[in-house]
């Protein structure tokens, strides 16, 4: 099987959804020319008016999208930065989220926003810096965050062809990755987690790009003599909550680890649901490694001590094992 990188694999789904589809169209800023390389091609391969250069205003572009959905259309709407989310609020959590129950059922609402470079990484500072994904679970927005080329790919197809709003978010931390895809088109299902390693001892829930860190810190923990199961839930919302808890259930422990905001985060709502439906497995308490809750700085030291990795997901693993000390070098105040 042919590799592609994880840009390449979401830029194959753009180009075989909307050749599947004339319905599907996309919309954002600086994209016909294909400045990104996730929509490279799309403009000189369709139509006129189903790739389109957007104003410099979030709100707007997210609202004409909303529009068009309603209309019949399947919008991708890019948002270059994850932040920049933020301004489209009012569009996505007030309406697009909203907009299918207040109508009674009777219209569809098939938009996907499609939140490129998410997360810190090389001092790209506090408003280019964000994971929001928890501000879209709490909108009820199902929301995805792919861990690999071959899911990026899957989850975007996947996305573009649900009939309610859909948020993807591709990490920064992942775009140049690279691994085996698939050329045909596929849908990978949502609500559908996967185990990324078989362990025996404790299950490490892992997020995005935190899903190759876990599988880092197992391989040096398996070296001490702890098998950790690596657990990629793929879809945050909606979650699937059977398929972590007969991890749970078979290992007895839990870390999550998420690169979000500690409080009200994704690692909170998980620990939280574990707790509950597992509780009589347990054999250690749950442990959470996320991001510090603080604006991340431009000052690379002082982003790298904010953000969770493989170190401080082994220490946190340690942790639950009996092995307290924290691994060289981590920094577990947010672990």
């Amino acid at each position: 099987m042919r590799t592609l990188t994880y840009v390449a694999a979401l830029n194959e789904a753009l180009h075989q959804a909307m050749a599947e589809d004339d319905s599907v169209m996309v919309l954002g800023e600086n994209i016909r020319n294909g400045v990104r390389a996730e929509t490279r091609g799309l403009d000189e391969r369709f139509a006129p008016g189903r790739v389109l250069d957007m104003p410099i205003s979030e709100a707007a572009f997210t609202g004409f999208a909303n529009g068009a959905a309603m209309a019949g259309l399947r919008p991708v709407v890019e948002f270059q930065v994850a932040s920049l989310i933020f301004p489209a609020f009012d569009q996505i959590v007030n309406q697009a989220a909203k907009l299918r129950l207040m109508l009674g059922g009777q219209g569809r609402l098939p938009v996907t926003f499609f939140l490129m470079g998410a997360g810190a990484g090389g001092g790209r500072a506090g408003q280019h810096s964000d994971n929001p994904y928890p501000f879209l679970m709490h909108a009820g927005v199902k929301t995805v965050i792919p861990a690999t080329p071959e899911d990026a790919k899957g989850l975007l197809l996947a996305a573009i062809f649900e009939d309610d709003p859909v948020a993807l978010v591709a990490p920064a931390n992942l775009l140049g990755e690279e691994s085996e895809v698939p050329e045909e088109a596929y849908r990978t299902p949502l609500a559908h987690g996967v185990r990324r390693r078989e362990g025996r001892d404790v299950t490490i829930c892992a997020v995005g790009h935190l899903v190759p860190a876990a599988l880092a810190a197992a391989e040096r923990l398996a070296s001490a003599g702890m098998e950790a199961e690596v657990w990629d839930p793929r879809s945050l919302l909606p979650f699937d909550k059977a398929g972590l808890a007969a991890s749970v259930a078979k290992t007895g422990r839990l870390v999550v680890a998420d690169d979000s905001g500690r409080t009200c985060g994704f690692a909170a709502e998980v620990s939280s649901l574990m707790a509950e439906r597992c509780f009589e497995f347990l054999k250690a308490p749950i442990k959470r490694v996320t991001r510090a809750d603080v604006t991340i700085s431009y000052s690379t030291p002082i982003e790298a001590a904010a953000l969770p990795g493989d170190e401080e997901i082994e220490g946190a693993v340690r942790a639950v094992m009996g092995h307290t000390e924290p691994a060289p070098g981590s920094t577990p105040v947010h672990g």
